[in-house]
């Protein structure tokens, strides 16, 4: 029966999720035609991302290890379980971003909308994708606009999901422009809804989310990223295994 119960909640996420799209697609497409109007496209699916989830009952809360100056791009790396994952990072930005994500998301009815504009798509087994995705990455980080990029490449296929190894591009970026890494983790979102939620359903809740302090980038050379990738995994990994993730900056 509790089985039944969150496919049936998750099929009421995803209408949430599409129904919301629909009515918001007019502005969507009105504010995704030109770079100027990309704040405010990123304020509506903030509006979108909330509304949609708290539609069935879903939200989400946000510990700061410190205060961040949003008024400075940074380069957020958060733990992937789950498709909320998406919806936390646009509400959690209070300033103009864009995401780095699959190329397969290009083709998609919802998400195509944004990697064909804002977001910036990669294919990852291209060296030549790759090296357009990072140099329109860098462009958007020097005109201010903060990277939001899953440093995992994914979710994990495992159940429960295990932390996988880091990536190593968005760490040489950081350093090769002196942007900071937020380092951002979740131990228990997949638990409300595990990557899309088709095998083992959703459920209301509060997905809980740790902002670690920004990580600088300023002083290390480009032979550190490997350092720093693991700095940064790190971080997350201790936060994920503590015995009271929830109140940790409590």
């Amino acid at each position: 029966m509790k089985m039944i119960l969150r496919k049936v909640h998750v099929y009421f996420y995803v209408v949430s999720v599409a129904v919301g799209f629909f009515i918001l697609w007019p502005f969507f497409y009105y504010f995704s035609r030109k770079p100027e109007r990309y704040h405010t496209l990123n304020l509506f699916r903030k509006i979108w991302g909330l509304v949609s989830s708290a539609f069935v009952g879903i939200f989400y809360q946000f510990d700061y290890e410190q205060p961040i100056d949003w008024s400075k791009p940074y380069i957020i790396c958060p733990n992937h379980t789950s498709n909320l994952d998406i919806s936390a990072m646009c509400i959690l930005v209070k300033g103009n971003c864009c995401f780095m994500g699959k190329q397969e998301l290009e083709e998609g009815l919802v998400t195509g909308l944004f990697f064909r504009t804002i977001d910036i798509p990669v294919n990852r087994d291209s060296k030549m994708s790759s090296f357009r995705a990072f140099k329109k990455a860098s462009e958007k980080l020097q005109e201010d606009i903060s990277l939001i990029i899953f440093p995992e490449g994914g979710i994990s296929d495992n159940y429960p999901p295990q932390l996988c190894q880091f990536k190593n591009g968005p760490f040489r970026l950081a350093i090769e422009l002196k942007i900071p890494i937020i380092p951002v983790s979740s131990a228990n979102t997949w638990q409300i809804l595990w990557d899309t939620g088709t095998r083992h359903g959703s459920r209301p809740g509060v997905c809980k989310f740790k902002v670690h302090k920004p990580v600088e980038t300023a002083h290390r050379v480009i032979e550190d990223a490997d350092a720093l990738r693991d700095e940064v995994f790190g971080i997350i990994n201790r936060d994920l295994n503590s015995e009271d993730p929830v109140s940790t900056f409590a």
